[in-house]
């Protein structure tokens, strides 16, 4: 039996279906018709059509991407596993509030509904603050539906179907009867392209939630099947429906009708509402009566699952860390996330009260808009890297046309959109890639396939795209170890060094070998022409001796035309906590320095450094000498990870003035710094001969970088060269990121 717990199978292709049909036709064909007319004239049925193509080609999409990862979190998750967590970041965001926005509109249509079949309308407050009647009826019924979430109102598949059904039914009786009494006379004059587009920009909220289906495919019967039926099957289903209503809506009445029912209304009255007053006037009372009745029902049922999709989001979002995990916590006594259920709500009672329907519509399209441009991008990336596991069941025809052409038309239909709320998209877009940038990045994990395939193929592709990569790839949680190679007889002690420590911290290694080019060659020249065989061969090497302590590896040729430098700008680049390097002459600073007299002068330590003087790699006995600092605590950690690794036995050494006041020092520093167990050997007299003495009997010295700076060194030398040089054993040098001031840098500190 699988560790993994299975969903019954038990949605049939009808229930599937029900799930897109019935929260794309809710508000938006209950609310907009009238305002598409009367932006669109009788081209407000095309102003759909083309909406529902657009839709058409991420339908497409998202049933191959459904099929192949049957998975909860619909449009955020495809994104986030395919292109990773930036992008990730900016699907989550735009669906979570575009929701947020759609839930809000349909609220303020459930206000209208409201307010015409009460007869209520006007404004009520005190004084200077009022609120009318449409946005005090939204208000209270978005807080209504947020409670039921929040306490756990179970949802009711059989419920959903005969909703849907009824709705249905309304519309094709609507339509069947305003057919028998259109006349194409009446149609209102066509618009022009521009405003059929922006009509289109308009009323594209009509066409959200078929990719929703996904999100329950795991319980799909024969999903390969059923799956695309629904999801494809739910966006031809509506379409054709809003292009009938539209059509008997501008021809069953006479011109101008619809335009007068907004020019015409009282101040402080609700404006009518266009497809209630159509059917009144040419069905009668009752099928008027009917209207409102199944507006009143969409309006409602669209705003509760639009609310429960949304907190459903926030709460990907959370399991993913681009919000905090916080968000995810279980009421104890219902069950639900309700600090997301909480904000939410939150969220779309603000809406309510400072967006129009307009701004609300118009958001909440804009943000799907960028939503499905990405999916189809997603799709396009899954094909081009094929992982092993992706296998769908169902794929797009005219491979890669269509995805590519939904990319264009999502893209493009966001010029259409309303200028304030394709601001608003735009401005949520680029305030997500902040967040991610300022805050995600450092907490989630989970890296996308296309950035995986990228930094493992790093010398097979463009440095711009190896770049791009790198620069946003996660780091919450892996703790980078990059290992450059140089000389091949210590490649085995350095990655045996690096991995042990990158497996005790859960993190990755990345192997780098840079290959040094003359100033006069161009990168790009030496990548077509230099022969890297040699660099493939020393890091598979690498990858297979990083591997046989189960650590995750990446390996990386890097071109340059600095040699220590570019170590430098590797650590940048592929994002290290910690750089493990071998000691050498070098001629641009102090041997075995991990920083360079150019580095020196100019910045500081891009991530912490060790220096490994290799005499054989032998961790069983280490001496760690300290007199405190941030050098000494990073040594610390580094022979703690040791330990665990090979439950090494380990000496701390302290050379005081005065001992017991060196003692009390050095058991507080141990316990402070996780070494509790360690040997404590405390002494009074030369510091360099003490040292030299005990590391006689060590198999491995770690010892902290000197304080003092780089005219010190240069001048007298330090204690730390001279006792690498003096003892016989293995020596790791240790050097923690800092920043310090240019005249600490040049003379070193105080102490």
């Amino acid at each position: 039996m699988s560790g993994e717990e299975e969903l019954a199978k038990d949605l049939g292709p009808l229930a599937a279906l029900t799930i897109g049909v019935g929260t794309m036709i809710g508000a938006g064909i209950f609310v907009l018709p009238g305002d598409a007319i009367l932006r669109a004239g009788s081209f407000a049925s095309i102003a759909f059509v083309l909406g529902g193509i657009i839709a058409m080609f991420t339908a497409l999409s998202a049933s191959e991407l459904g099929t192949a990862m049957p998975r909860s979190g619909g449009a955020y998750y495809y994104v986030n596993h395919a292109l990773g967590p930036l992008l990730g970041s900016v699907a989550g965001w735009a669906n979570w509030l575009g929701l947020a926005f759609a839930s809000a509109f349909y609220m303020v249509g459930f206000g209208r509904y409201i307010s015409r079949i009460f007869g209520v309308s006007g404004t009520l407050g005190v004084g200077p603050i009022g609120l009318d009647v449409v946005t005090i009826a939204a208000l209270v019924g978005g807080a209504f539906f947020v409670l039921i979430n929040y306490v756990g109102a179970k949802e009711t598949g059989r419920l959903q179907n005969i909703i849907v059904i009824l709705l249905v039914a309304i519309l094709a009786v609507f339509t069947l009867l305003g057919t028998l009494q259109a006349d194409p006379a009446n149609l209102p004059a066509p618009s022009t392209v521009g405003e059929t587009l922006g009509t289109t920009g308009f009323i594209f909220v009509s066409y959200l939630g078929f990719v929703q289906i996904t999100s329950v495919a795991e319980e799909i019967k024969d999903p390969g099947k059923n799956l695309p039926r629904a999801v494809i099957g739910s966006v031809v289903l509506v379409t054709v429906i809003y292009a009938l209503v539209l059509v008997v809506m501008s021809a069953a009445v006479p011109q101008g009708f619809i335009a007068d029912l907004v020019t015409n209304v009282a101040p402080g009255e609700t404006q009518p509402i266009a497809v209630v007053e159509v059917g009144r006037q040419v069905q009668g009372a009752l099928m008027g009566g009917a209207l409102l009745f199944g507006g009143l029902l969409a309006t409602a049922s669209s705003a509760n699952a639009s609310i429960l999709a949304s907190s459903r989001i926030n709460f990907a979002m959370g399991r993913d860390r681009i919000v905090t995990p916080a968000l995810n916590e279980i009421h104890p006594r219902f069950g639900t996330p309700y600090r997301s259920i909480a904000i939410t709500g939150g969220l779309i009672l603000l809406f309510i009260l400072v967006g129009d329907i307009a701004l609300l519509s118009g958001a909440a399209s804009g943000l799907h808009l960028i939503i499905y441009g990405l999916l189809n991008i997603a799709l396009v990336a899954m094909r081009y890297v094929n992982p092993e596991e992706y296998q769908p069941d169902f794929t797009v025809p005219l491979y890669p046309l269509l995805p590519i052409l939904g990319t264009v038309f999502s893209f493009a239909l966001l010029a259409y959109v309303e200028s304030s709320a394709r601001l608003l998209s735009f401005g949520i877009a680029l305030a997500a890639i902040v967040w991610y940038l300022v805050y995600a990045r450092g907490e989630t994990t989970k890296q996308g396939i296309l950035g995986k395939y990228i930094l493992h193929r790093s010398e097979e592709m463009p440095d711009a795209a190896v770049s791009a990569a790198t620069s946003v790839q996660p780091d919450g949680g892996d703790y980078r170890v990059m290992v450059p190679l140089a000389n091949p007889e210590h490649e085995t002690d350095l990655i045996t060094l690096g991995s042990a420590i990158a497996k005790q911290r859960n993190g990755t290694l990345v192997a780098v070998h840079i290959e040094t080019v003359p100033d006069q060659t161009a990168l790009e020249s030496a990548r077509e022409k230099m022969d890297l065989s040699a660099s493939r061969s020393l890091l598979d090497r690498a990858r297979a001796d990083a591997e046989t302590l189960d650590v995750p590896v990446e390996t990386h040729t890097v071109l340059s035309h600095q040699s220590f430098e570019g170590i430098f700008d590797a650590a940048t680049t592929y994002d290290a906590d910690l750089t493990v390097m071998g000691w050498g002459p070098d001629p641009h600073g102090a041997p075995g320095r991990a920083e360079s007299a150019i580095d020196e002068l100019a910045s500081s330590l891009p991530c912490d450094f060790l220096v490994l003087k290799d005499r054989g790699f032998d961790p069983s006995e280490i001496l760690l000498p300290t007199a405190g600092g941030p050098d000494s605590e990073l040594s610390a950690a580094i022979v703690g990870a040791l330990q665990q690794e090979y439950d090494a036995d380990v000496s701390l050494l302290h050379v005081a003035d005065d001992e017991e006041a060196g003692r009390a020092f050095l058991e507080e520093w141990a316990v402070e710094n996780g070494l509790p167990d360690a040997n404590l050997i405390v002494e009074t007299g030369d510091v360099e001969e003490a040292i030299e003495r005990h590391a006689a009997d060590a198999s491995m010295l770690v010892v902290g970088a000197t304080e003092r700076g780089l005219l010190s060194r240069l001048v007298r030398g330090t204690l730390v060269l001279d006792v690498i040089e003096d003892v016989e054993c293995s020596v790791l040098l240790a050097e923690k990121a800092r920043k310090r001031s240019l005249w600490e840098r040049l003379l070193g500190d105080s102490r």
